[in-house]
């Protein structure tokens, strides 16, 4: 596996400066910064995704992985018949020529997506807009029959207030947790890929 100096990675031009997390003499693989949890995920990505540290077959090899963990998602064939060509070509399997007729039938499968979110939201936006004045009128009538009740309005505005809160906290707790462990789950598997390609 090959070394890795803070010169090395200045050679590369990074958008930060690489002696934020190393000292001038520091040297090492592209597993030592895989693991330093000290450099952001994007920062290590971007340093072991290099050519000149792993293949390209790699690389296209791990971007296949990565879109496999949210297959699941993807709701048109096209998008799912790119990743098999893709990994296809990564392996030599596969020709120039059909990886990009399998891009270019992903892209139209996700411009037929963006219209159909397009439309969705529209929809949805045209369903909310009549659930607000809805709601709006509901409100008005609501609180003009319940004056004398001012103070139990109140008090229910602060409860859902807090409420609204702990749920924003609790949404943003998920979302933080989950963006972790997608990251260990990409850096584990990364290692493992790396160490298996310098055998």
């Amino acid at each position: 596996m090959k070394t890795i100096t803070i010169e090395t990675i200045r050679s590369w031009k990074p958008c930060y400066n690489p002696s934020r997390y190393f000292t001038e003499d520091w040297s090492g693989t592209v597993i030592d910064i895989l693991k330093d949890d000290r450099i952001s995920w994007g920062d290590r990505l971007w340093a072991s995704m290099r050519t000149e540290l792993v293949s390209e077959k790699l690389v296209r090899l791990f971007a296949v992985w990565c879109a496999r963990q949210v297959q699941h998602l993807m709701t048109d064939k096209r998008s799912l018949d790119v990743l098999d060509v893709a990994e296809r070509f990564a392996n030599g399997e596969a020709t120039d020529q059909e990886l990009a007729a399998a891009w270019d039938a992903a892209g139209d499968a996700a411009g037929d997506a963006a219209r159909d979110a397009a439309w969705d939201a529209a929809r949805a936006a045209a369903q909310d807009a009549a659930w607000d004045a809805a709601w709006a009128a509901a409100w008005a009538a609501a609180r003009a029959a319940a004056r004398d009740a001012a103070w139990d309005a109140a008090g229910a505005a602060a409860w859902d207030a807090a409420g609204d809160a702990a749920g924003d906290a609790a949404r943003a707790a998920a979302w933080d947790a989950a963006r972790a462990a997608a990251q260990d789950a990409q850096k584990k598997k990364l290692i493992e890929m790396i160490e298996a390609e310098n055998k």
